[in-house]
Order: structure tokens, then sequence, then C-alpha cells
């Protein structure tokens, strides 16, 4: 069909965009070699992951599989000070994050991490995601147990020793003391901004490049508050829009 082969060349276009902008081609990580068991029956387990900008972090992961819910927010500073303006001056403390509510019968935190790795952001990077410079945009996990932080660390060394990206990945691993919610105009804001010049850019090509790797995780995302998010095709499609009128 006609849109399935658009997506498709979006996809492509968009994968090799963002693998220009991060500095290294993408590729398929390997599977945690650590990992918690699957149980049998549903359950809900949190993890707060900090991937630079929330916004396509958020996003991706309201497309996954296994993912009851995701909530922009701010982690590692106090009360006080968690609000947009005071944590974009990057004094805080606090890292831009996403709490993540997942049923652990259909998603491991280890391949929640392996997507974490794989497309929300280049863990390589110190303090920053491309052009957002600061500590509130560090790559970060913040365990809530000492099997996530194992988890974590475990992943981290298996990474490091088969040299998946060309230099050390730099993910700080630190235990969770509070998560804050962003404010509302900060929720969802992919699905309802896509065609905003900074989504389009940054955002957009990792939900195309997490479609294209992890299409087994791949769902349909939800209609979120009273407006209507985007559909997929619909943003994929920007994202090839912007990329053609750069040339």
């Amino acid at each position: 069909m006609l849109i399935s082969r658009i997506r498709r060349l979006a996809t492509v276009l968009i994968a090799a965009s963002i693998a220009c902008q991060m500095g290294y081609a993408l590729a398929t990580l390997p599977d945690p070699k650590t990992d918690e068991s699957r149980p049998k029956a549903n359950g809900r387990e949190t993890a707060v992951l900090a991937a630079g900008c929330f916004w396509g972090t958020q996003a991706i992961y309201k497309h996954t599989r296994g993912v009851i819910a995701v909530t922009a927010g701010y982690t590692g500073g106090a009360a006080a000070t968690a609000q947009y303006k005071l944590v974009s001056g990057g004094t805080t403390g606090h890292a831009e994050s996403v709490e993540i509510t997942y049923d652990p019968s259909q998603i491991s935190y280890g391949q929640l991490l392996k997507i974490f790795f794989s497309v929300a952001h280049d863990p390589t990077q110190l303090n920053r995601q491309n052009n957002d410079i600061g500590t509130q945009y560090r790559s970060a996990i913040f365990y809530t147990n000492k099997k996530q932080k194992q988890i974590a660390e475990a992943y981290i060394s298996q990474l490091n020793l088969a040299k998946a990206f060309p230099h050390p990945v730099v993910t700080r691993i630190d235990p969770l003391a509070k998560f804050y919610s962003a404010e509302a105009e900060h929720q969802d804001y992919v699905a309802l901004h896509p065609d905003e010049d900074y989504v389009v850019k940054n955002e957009l090509p990792k939900i195309a490049q997490f479609h294209e790797n992890f299409s087994s995780f791949w769902v349909e995302s939800e209609q979120t508050g009273n407006s209507k998010p985007a559909s997929d095709n619909t943003m994929v499609k920007a994202a090839a829009k912007k990329h053609d009128t750069k040339k």
C-alpha cells in the first residue's frame, strides 16, 4: 500500500538523519544478560529514566507494549524547584525524566533499558543531548530497588565491554528519591504538537527508529486528555516532510 511505502521511506530518511545528528550509526543492541524474571500474572512496576528532553522519551514509551502509563517530570532535586523554568536553568539538580508504570509480565525492566539505550537518546553524551546542554539533560537511571540497580549496572557493563557505542556509556545510576510530575502543558507534548520544529527535528526521528527496530513492542498511542493526538502515520510523514525541505 502507498501509505506503508511512505512510512517505510520516511523511516529510512529520518533514521539516517538522527544517526548523523547523534554522531554514530544506530544499531540493534544485545538483550541484557541480567534481567528480572517475567511473572505469569499481570502486575505493576515503576521505572524512572532520564534521557534528555522528556517530550520524546515519554512519546517512545507511550508506544511501548506492556507500558501502562508514562508521566513526564523531574527527578534529582527538591520539590520547590520542580518547575520547568527553574529546571531549565540547570542549577536545580533535577533531570528531565519520565516515570514509567509497566506490567512486568509483558515487558521486563531490562527490555525498557534496551529501548532507553537504543533509541531514546545517546547515552555517551555527558550532561547534554545534542544542542540541549546542561545537567538537566543528563542520561540517568533512577532505580527503585536493588534489582533495578543490579540490572542497570550489569547492562551498562555489558554494552561497554561489547563496545556497542564508539564511546563509553556515561549514564548515571542513582537511587530514586522523589519523582515530581511536570506541568500539564508538558504531558503528551509530541502527540499534541507533532508539527513543532523542535519535535520534528529531535523527537519524531526517535519514534520512527523505535517503530523500525522494536516492531514487536510497538503499539498505537491512545487518545490523551481532551485532545486527539496525531496519528502515527501523521507524525512519520511530518518528519519526512521536514527532512525533504532541508535538502
